[in-house]
């Protein structure tokens, strides 16, 4: 089974420098339909309004973040299925512990590759 890179993914992160790298990673793997947005508000009209397949969000955001976004999708019921991976700078363990509990379906610590990238995606996709 392959990754369906046509699914459309919706980045979350507050530093534009970092959308744009996960922007540029997502597409080395050829994920066509990226959208982003700059904080948890924002990503979560953005889900209200477009169907994604996949939301990869940093943890560290204000005013919402990312773990509070995650569990916002996860108590709505139009949302609560949607894959989601979460990136951030610092692995704690509480951190991971913590995603887990509310829901998310992977983690990714910077700094990582397209490869790291696309292993995680395929895990929480089920692609190869």
């Amino acid at each position: 089974m392959s990754l369906d890179l046509s699914i459309p993914v919706l980045v979350v992160d507050d530093y534009q420098t970092m959308i744009r790298i996960l922007r540029n990673l997502l597409k080395q793997i050829g994920f066509k339909d990226v959208d982003d947005a700059s904080d948890g508000t924002a990503a979560l009209a953005k889900l209200k309004e477009k169907k994604y397949g996949l939301v990869i969000s940093d943890w560290n955001m204000e005013p919402m973040t990312g773990y509070e976004l995650l569990q916002h999708v996860r108590a709505d019921e139009n949302l609560n299925a949607l894959p989601f991976i979460m990136v951030t700078a610092e692995a704690k363990t509480e951190n991971v512990i913590a995603a887990k509990k509310a829901g998310v379906n992977n983690y990714i610590v910077k700094p990582f590759n397209a490869q790291t990238l696309q292993a995680k995606i395929a895990a929480v996709l089920g692609g190869e």
